[in-house]
């Protein structure tokens, strides 16, 4: 084992209890600066306009805004409406946006360990940066050792995301181990091309197929994967 690759959201950190938490800020502040609506109606309208349009369209609340019938906003410029929905999130963003609390005491230990580490992550590229700062792990990471399907041009599940990887680090399938919590995207594609695979669970979405996927390892967190690490690949942990 000579590198241990990353997921980011919902594998360092809850990526959907800080989306939820992050939007419900947006629409009370949008209620408080003009909508004429219940929060929870507004909010699932907001819910609706992301399922329609994905969650990296930019202007969700705009599309909410459209939809809402003219009776439900006040005589106020609706750019306002707008900035405070953003300003609500973006602030959500700056006190919320952490990484699980094991995350950095993982990545030093492997770093002790001389164990390469980097992401392999799904999104667009400054919004997967921002991340990565936020959560104060960019030190701990191979400086270029971070790989962006919106940047490589490859998305997963296709798994030539992760031969990008491979080659670029100069490793072969077998020497590398890819942690994620999904198991279509983050198990099956590395899977399929040799690498090891860990399937860590705490923030996976329920319903997912295990036994289709078929993940080598199975994490609550990451002090159970250390423990496999040390004994089925003698990292010194």
């Amino acid at each position: 084992m000579k590198a241990i690759l990353f997921d980011l959201d919902d594998t360092l950190f809850s990526t959907t209890e800080f989306a939820r938490h992050a939007r419900e800020k947006a629409v009370e502040a949008m209620v408080d600066m003009g909508i004429e609506a219940p929060a929870d109606e507004v909010l699932t309208e907001l819910l609706e306009v992301i399922r329609e349009f994905g969650s990296n369209y930019g202007q969700h609340f705009d599309k909410l805004l459209d939809r809402l019938p003219p009776h439900q906003r006040r005589d106020v410029n609706p750019a306002l409406i707008v900035a405070a929905g953003m300003t609500a999130y973006h602030d959500t963003k700056f006190e919320h946006l952490r990484a699980f609390e094991d995350v950095r005491p993982f990545l030093e230990s492997l770093r002790a360990a001389r164990m390469r580490t980097g992401i392999v992550t799904h999104g667009v590229t400054t919004k997967q940066c921002e991340k990565l700062l936020r959560l104060g792990i960019v030190d701990l990471l191979g400086p270029r050792d971070i790989f962006i399907s919106d940047q490589v041009g490859i998305a997963k599940p296709n798994p030539k995301l992760y031969q990008h990887a491979l080659t670029s680090m100069g490793l072969l399938p077998s020497e590398v181990l890819y942690v994620g919590d999904n198991l279509a995207h983050d198990v099956v594609p590395p899977r399929s091309i040799g690498m090891h695979t860990a399937w860590i669970k705490r923030s996976a979405k329920p319903g997912q197929d295990v036994e289709a996927a078929g993940p080598e390892f199975i994490v609550n967190d990451f002090g159970e994967l250390a423990q496999i690490l040390k004994e089925r690949f003698g990292v010194p942990l």
